[in-house]
């Protein structure tokens, strides 16, 4: 079909940030299915929540490992999934002009794990909380790390709001993290839970950015090294997919540099070719390269 094949498209060429939206959405247009053929069917509740959402019982989360991951793309009503899907379509065209698509991607699941083990560590020490149980889902963990990583990274950054008119960065996420927390007392407990969860994570992609070291390359190489697996499988000498024979592995990731841009500052005439390609095409046009000279050279 015609709308199956510009979705495909789409897709593949769309890049990291459509992508992450594609999939949430299919993973709710799916759940939604689901439910439909059970409802048809009469055959009672699918139950599918227990399957891909994080349970915060301990001995549960221990036979369903995988939900610290899937549930940060799972959402039940349309209201949770636009309201996600708009502000990660958001801030993450903005987030995307600091940053890489891996670093993105990389920041959504760790920005997700972190929501997720805040929620699952509240449950079972909290008294407060104690006896009770509960499901975490939804991707409002990665979004609001993805908007707290921005915000810290570049805080004066203005966006226009309605009614509000051009508002910095920084006090969007502010207000974002105080509703959060106040909102932890209140009726949706876990999910506030796992939001200062997230926004931890962002703070701490943030920072350690400016030291000069990426959170997220270890998951980012992880991913590389699964991927081509995946296309090209072990091979015949047994040696690991990605080690050349009588060579050296291979690391993926788009912050592994070699030669002097590994450390070296950039020189003047490097950042000027750069200031002048942003002057002719915008920040958008620059490669991987050139962003970190320009990261380096906004670090000196």
């Amino acid at each position: 079909m015609a709308i199956i094949d510009d979705i495909r498209r789409h897709y593949r060429q769309g890049g990291m940030l459509l992508r992450l939206v594609y999939i949430n959405i299919g993973v709710f247009v799916l759940l939604k299915a689901v439910a439909l053929v059970a409802w048809l069917l009469n055959v009672g509740d699918p139950q599918t929540m227990l399957w891909v959402d994080v349970p915060s019982r301990l001995d549960l989360l221990a036979t369903r490992p995988w939900t610290l991951i899937t549930y940060c793309f799972v959402h039940y009503e349309l209201l949770h999934i636009l309201f996600n899907m708009l502000w990660l379509y958001w801030m993450g065209r903005i987030f995307l002009e600091y940053f890489t698509p891996k670093q993105l991607s990389g920041l959504y699941i760790i920005g997700g794990l972190g929501g997720a083990v805040l929620y699952v560590v509240a449950y079972n020490v909290l008294p407060v909380l104690a006896g009770q149980h509960g499901y975490l889902m939804g991707a409002s963990a990665s979004v609001i790390a993805i908007v707290v990583a921005v915000a810290v990274f570049a805080p004066d950054y203005k966006i226009g709001l309605l009614f509000l008119g051009q508002v910095a960065l920084k006090w969007v996420a502010l207000v974002m993290v105080l509703l959060s927390v106040v909102g932890i007392g209140e009726a949706n407990t876990g999910g506030n839970i796992a939001h200062v969860g997230g926004a931890l994570m962002g703070l701490w992609f943030a920072l350690a950015i400016r030291r000069g070291r990426d959170i997220t390359a270890w998951l980012n190489r992880s991913l590389d090294w699964l991927a081509s697996f995946v296309r090209r499988g072990p091979r015949r000498d047994g040696s690991p997919v990605g080690q050349p024979v009588g060579g050296t592995a291979y690391r993926g990731g788009n912050n592994h540099r070699s030669g002097r841009h590994a450390t070296a500052e950039p020189t003047e005439a490097e950042l000027d070719q750069v200031l002048d390609k942003i002057r002719r095409s915008g920040y958008a046009s620059l490669t991987d390269r050139e962003r970190d000279i320009l990261f380096r050279a906004s670090r000196r």
